[in-house]
């Protein structure tokens, strides 16, 4: 077997994928100390380009009815209603931490001279670039590399292929495929001595060399196993399950990252897009409960994003590729607030809505609150937004 194919089974850090052979079993990955005092930032990137405007839905609007006329969600189906806005039905108990006062929205987000592409406008959430300027490493990556340089495992991204949110020049994080199909890490002295198999002794010490800080991921899920909540049946609840174990058992990494696909609702939107909010509401408040009960609420952080909104007019019977939508920010001290205006449907930008937050002014808001971190640093130069913590 080529050397190639060993890295790309085994390789971690900056540009790695964690998929541990069957041979190389580990039951156990992850974390750190004791001290929780120390803030989480975690992420669902819904990708696709989640639709703003049938997720909170101005629903005293007029012309959003008119816009809408198939896919619209009707007045009598919106929940937790507040100031002309909604929740959509399927997040039921979004709207219930809405109403703990633990859920921030963040209207209008957007970026100037927007991009309908998935791939570039993902790429420019991820970097934090200009719409014309293209960049190598993350915007999470760069902020690793200068406040967690020393750390051995700074993020965790659970998810089938690397973020390039990600991406650093030294901090070396690690994606997590599938903890199912981990059986155990450890490799011993005997297992790493030279057997009559080459191969199988070229990738016991690959495994060993790559792996920094499996011992501290071990520990963070044999400490949590005893602190179990009942979780949402869903593949986006099971990332946020393993997660919560790593934060539980006291994992020292800053960062959290994991998605959820199938939010590119042209056609039959109605059912596929309610079908994805319910997995994700279903998710968080699984997640949500869990912090709570191990009273680690007010040390995560929970954004929910996606690369763009959808167009206001449906195309029949969904949406197409837009601009700006709503930001989600649960947990971590937020004052429970909706930051903004509500969109503005009489106001479009060739029948788009205006962004009014660049999303760069999150970024900047979340590194400040949270790690006390200056985003300039970094090249991200937004004014931090005063009222969501």
């Amino acid at each position: 077997m080529e050397r190639r194919k060993f890295l790309q089974l085994t390789a971690t850090g900056t540009g790695g994928l964690l998929v541990v052979p069957q041979f190389l079993t580990a039951k156990n990955l992850f974390v750190g100390t004791d001290d929780h005092s120390n803030n989480v930032l975690l992420f669902i990137q819904l990708n696709g380009g989640n639709d703003g405007l049938n997720t909170f839905i101005p629903f005293t609007d007029p012309l959003y009815f008119k816009n809408r006329p198939s896919i619209g969600i009707s007045k009598n189906e919106v929940i937790n209603a507040i100031n002309g806005l909604g929740f959509h039905p399927a997040l039921k108990d979004l709207a219930n931490i809405a109403q703990d006062g633990n859920l921030t929205i963040v209207q209008n987000v957007g970026y100037p001279n927007p991009n309908r592409s998935h791939f570039r406008s993902q790429e420019i959430w991820q970097t934090a670039s200009d719409s014309h300027r293209y960049l190598d490493n993350g915007w999470l990556g760069r902020f690793l590399d200068i406040q967690c340089k020393d750390e051995g495992l700074p993020s965790v991204n659970v998810d089938n292929i690397d973020n390039l949110a990600l991406k650093a020049s030294e901090s070396k994080g690690l994606t997590i495929k599938d903890f199912n199909k981990i059986k155990r890490y450890a490799i011993s002295d005997n297992e790493l001595q030279l057997s009559d198999n080459p191969q199988l002794d070229f990738v016991r010490k690959l495994q060993f060399s790559s792996l920094e800080g499996m011992d501290e991921i071990k520990n963070a899920l044999e400490k949590s196993q005893n602190y179990s909540e009942s979780y949402a049946n869903n593949p986006l609840s099971k990332n946020l399950e393993w997660m919560a174990k790593l934060i539980k058992g006291g994992l020292n990494s800053k960062i959290y990252y994991t998605s959820l696909n199938g939010f590119d609702t042209h056609h039959n939107q109605k059912q596929l897009h309610q079908n994805q909010l319910r997995i994700l509401n279903d998710a968080i408040y699984s997640f949500y409960r869990d912090m709570k009960q191990s009273n680690l609420l007010q040390y995560v952080t929970l954004v929910v994003f996606s690369e763009f909104g959808r167009r206001v007019k449906e195309n029949g019977t969904g949406t197409d590729h837009g601009t700006a939508g709503p930001m989600i920010i649960i947990g971590g001290g937020n004052k429970g607030k909706i930051i903004g205006n509500n969109p503005n449907l009489s106001l479009l930008d060739q029948g788009d809505l205006r962004y009014e937050t660049d999303f760069r002014s999150v970024y900047a808001t979340l590194l400040k609150h949270k790690f006390n971190f200056d985003s300039n640093v970094i090249n991200i130069k937004n004014e931090v937004i005063k009222g969501i913590f």
